[in-house]
């Protein structure tokens, strides 16, 4: 069976890179022939580093141009998105799952989940209360955890926590860089079937970045690798993932 190029998605298009060129801080530059995801897809990719894959994740929320090539979000060019307003607009439809995104360990996870609604975590409305444990219920937070600082919970909270941050805002697309780094086999399967569920009642598109194939596996229907030389994201055929 052929290695595909990129992968073809029958839904709305939601983010699609076309001939991508990225210089960085790298031997090489960061190369993406074709990326292509529509609405409810879940795409997993492999061979992207936590370099890599800061800079993709930067091309497709239009944090940074190409160098090379385009990167088109919701049906706009990110080359059209010119002023801050804009662009917030635009950010507002992802969500991002990153250890760079910032959490307050001096914060409870509770308060942490309700940044988004409110910056008054000290005292917390009813309404951000209950929302935001509708939301830790989502994400499978233990309820316990909620009320104690980050410092104290486990990477597995902590993942969960960051997760339901992407999530609070409803946003059309999900990222998620190397969810799984911090995760033990057990936790990252979990992780990865809760949200799979998550997406499919939301319907809304995941691409999630990896460097371990189970739990791309896991976490995506279409699994991508990257051949960074070219920028060919090959799909991994449907025998070698059955017998792999």
């Amino acid at each position: 069976m052929p290695d595909f190029d990129a992968n073809a998605s029958n839904a709305e298009p939601l983010v699609h890179l076309q001939q991508v060129v990225k210089h960085y801080q790298s031997l090489r530059p960061l190369r993406v022939q074709n990326l292509v995801v529509g609405r409810g897809d879940a795409v997993a990719l492999l061979g992207f580093d936590a370099a890599m894959a800061e800079v993709l994740v930067s091309l497709i929320t239009a944090g940074t141009l190409p160098d090379e090539g385009q990167v088109t979000v919701f049906g706009r060019p990110t080359s059209e998105i010119t002023d801050h307003a804009s662009w917030m607009t635009v950010l507002d439809r992802f969500g991002l799952v990153s250890r760079r995104s910032v959490l307050l360990e001096q914060l409870t996870a509770e308060q942490n989940l309700a940044i988004p609604h409110t910056l008054a975590v000290e005292s917390l409305s009813d309404e951000v209360r209950r929302t935001v444990r509708e939301l830790a219920e989502e994400i499978a937070l233990p309820s316990d955890h909620l009320p104690q600082q980050l410092a104290a919970l486990p990477a597995s909270s902590i993942v969960r926590i960051h997760l339901g941050r992407a999530l609070a805002l409803r946003p059309d697309v999900l990222l998620a860089e190397h969810p799984n780094a911090t995760l033990t086999k057990p936790e990252a399967l979990a992780f990865a079937n809760d949200l799979s569920v998550i997406r499919r009642t939301r319907r809304m598109a995941t691409v999630v970045v990896t460097a371990d194939k189970g739990f791309a596996e896991a976490v995506g229907d279409t699994v991508l690798t990257l051949h960074p030389a070219t920028g060919e994201l090959r799909r991994q055929s449907a025998l070698r993932r059955w017998f792999g």
